[in-house]
């Protein structure tokens, strides 16, 4: 069966990395996706939220959307088992402070070389190559899905994916 497009939306898509968190959002109808400044990762998540929950409320995000690098056989690498971990956990931390958003998996293999290509910031390490990609993420879920879920208190974060296929 086909991914549906999911219904548009104000959405924020991330592009997570150790050091960087690539940002994009779009507006409500889901028309025009903005690279937004990347986050710069501090030591520890909490450090992260208060910058998130801003850049949530002020862009009254509706869904998120996080990139998750799977390999050549569509299979979670570490990196992705990573990816998954800081996305439920910021899907719950917003949860906790009253915006609870659905969650919404995105296969981002390539989409690095791909937001390269596409914007010209090959070899860019100011972050604006993590924020295209993270543009290139949004740009792909709006066209293909998966729709986004809500995040369970608890979810599988090793081996078999839970709520949604992210391929």
């Amino acid at each position: 069966m086909a991914a549906q497009p999911p219904t548009p939306c104000s959405a924020l898509a991330l592009d997570v990395g150790r050091r960087r968190i690539g940002l994009a959002g779009c507006d409500p109808l889901g028309l025009t996706v903005t690279p937004l400044p990347a986050l710069w990762r501090a030591p520890r998540f909490e450090d992260d939220l208060p910058q998130l929950l801003a850049l949530v409320r002020q862009r009254r995000v509706a869904a998120l959307v996080v990139g998750l690098p799977l390999d050549e056989r569509h299979q979670l690498t570490p990196q992705a088992l990573h990816c998954r971990r800081y996305g439920e956990r910021l899907a719950r931390s917003l949860a906790a402070a009253g915006l609870a958003l659905p969650l919404a998996w995105v296969n981002e293999h390539s989409s690095s070389w791909s937001a390269a290509e596409r914007f010209g910031l090959q070899g860019d390490r100011s972050g604006r190559l993590d924020s295209a990609a993270a543009a290139v993420l949004l740009d792909q879920w709006l066209r293909e899905g998966p729709p986004a879920v809500p995040v369970p208190a608890a979810t599988i974060t090793h081996g078999a994916m839970a709520a949604a296929d992210p391929s």
